[in-house]
């Protein structure tokens, strides 16, 4: 089926009133599609199922390292649960990077969302029977979530082109923010369910996951029609004139990095995400840990990470604008900053949960400039062909750095103290900062 075909027989838009059948654009194969029209749909569709999935990531990130360290005894082992979830969600991204090429975002997207369902139900059963393991390995599994979460990003880019990419992008990571910061406030209300389902306290948020996954698999299975990649590669193949598009061969990690390697703007824009990831996670997994031995109660901890949450994705939308107009580079480089004077006001915020929030909220706005910027810095810096395994290998990368930062978080914040673990989160931006800067300067003398 074409592109044309497609959208001819694309359902009346259940997110946007149905208005009069928009005049044709352009002329030839696929010419008659509205493309203007047709993006606007596909970022509503992925907003209302991030929107609807977030809460399921969201519920999980206040709890998930006081459930370690109630099953393993240990503050030591609290770091694994975040680990396990960005683990997860680097295991996954490639296989769903793989799916979104043979198949389409809807299939791979709707196949994260239903995996990450699945997940949330043994994390409950591990936590009814008290097994350690088991709920490191339901972790796993639950990070599939995270992957959707982040490949949808790359679904709203499939359509854009450079002038609106980044704002496009931003626009999905943004609509997170209702579900992420709608989620860790239900600690409360999910350990009433738990109470009332004879489950462990802990383990109530996780109903509240596993119905928001189911929800976002649905909402992409239904709505997210026609299928952005599979509609851009057919449009891209009618705009030159070599008929159908076929499938790119399959791509390995091997092959992705070789891609990534050929272009030094990649190169730049995968070392932003990965270690800016890997940044918020390590400090992000062991503040609930830092603030509930400082005595602050559960309801202070889910409202800071909240508020953290609402730092990685509320600006967002104005990251990409920023993105957009004044240049990715830029952009990546003032998040860099602004990752720096979050871990500065982070460790040294001692017991103070005001200041304590400050920085967690700083931490995620440079989270969302690295992420947004570079993001839409790799989109357009390799082939379209190649860009679903490429990007697949980049949340791969930046998720297996950030579980490497919650593994580590724990025994840091055991050693060295709060403070400590943010110092040395200050230590892996300096790198990306200096190596940025230098190529913005060397570009820009090279312009004059």
């Amino acid at each position: 089926m074409t592109a044309h075909e497609r959208i001819a027989d694309m359902p009346g838009d259940p997110v946007a009133a149905a208005g009069p059948k928009p005049a044709a654009v352009g002329a030839g194969p696929g010419g008659d599609v509205d493309l203007p029209r047709l993006r606007r749909r596909t970022v509503r569709v992925l907003v209302l199922a991030q929107v609807v999935g977030g809460i399921g990531v969201g519920s999980s990130l206040a709890v998930s390292g006081l459930l370690a360290e109630d099953l393993s005894g240990s503050q030591t082992w609290s770091g694994f649960a975040v680990t396990a979830i960005t683990l997860g969600a680097g295991l996954f991204a490639l296989p769903l990077a793989r799916v979104a090429d043979a198949r389409g975002r809807r299939v791979a997207l709707t196949l994260g969302w239903s995996t990450a369902a699945c997940g949330s139900l043994v994390v409950i059963l591990a936590a009814v029977l008290g097994w350690f393991p088991l709920m490191l390995a339901a972790f796993v599994v639950f990070g599939a979530g995270s992957a959707a979460n982040l490949q949808s990003r790359y679904a709203a880019a499939d359509l854009a082109d450079d002038a609106t990419r980044a704002r496009s992008l931003a626009i999905v990571v943004w609509s997170t923010t209702v579900g992420a910061v709608v989620g860790p406030n239900l600690n409360s209300p999910g350990a009433a369910v738990g109470r009332a389902l004879g489950l462990p306290e802990l383990a109530g948020p996780y109903v509240f996951s596993a119905l928001s996954f189911v929800g976002g698999a649905l909402t992409m299975w239904i709505l997210l029609r026609p299928d952005p990649l599979l509609t851009a590669r057919e449009l891209a193949a009618s705009s030159a004139g070599t008929g159908p598009a076929a499938p790119p061969p399959r791509a390995s990690m091997r092959s992705s990095l070789a891609v990534i390697r050929s272009s030094r703007p990649a190169m730049l824009a995968v070392a932003s995400v990965v270690l800016g990831h890997a940044v918020m996670v390590s400090v992000m997994a062991m503040t609930p840990v830092h603030m509930k031995d400082h005595g602050a109660a559960l309801t202070l901890v889910g409202l800071t990470i909240s508020l953290h949450i609402a730092g990685m994705y509320a600006l967002s939308p104005l990251v990409g604008w920023a993105a957009d107009t004044i240049g990715r580079i830029p952009v990546i480089i003032a998040g860099q900053l602004v990752l720096l004077g979050a871990v500065l006001v982070a460790g040294l915020s001692g017991h103070s949960v005001p200041v304590t929030m400050v920085g967690l909220v700083l931490l995620g706005v440079g989270w969302s400039c690295s992420m947004v910027a570079g993001s839409s810095l790799l989109a357009e810096s390799v082939p379209q062909a190649a860009r679903p395994s490429v990007q697949g290998t980049s949340d791969l990368l930046m998720n297996l750095a950030g579980a490497a930062g919650g593994a580590l978080s724990g025994s840091v914040l055991a050693a060295a103290g709060y403070g400590g673990l943010n110092a040395a989160a200050g230590l892996v931006v300096l790198p990306v900062l200096a190596v940025v800067s230098g190529y913005a300067l060397g570009r820009a003398r090279r312009t004059a």
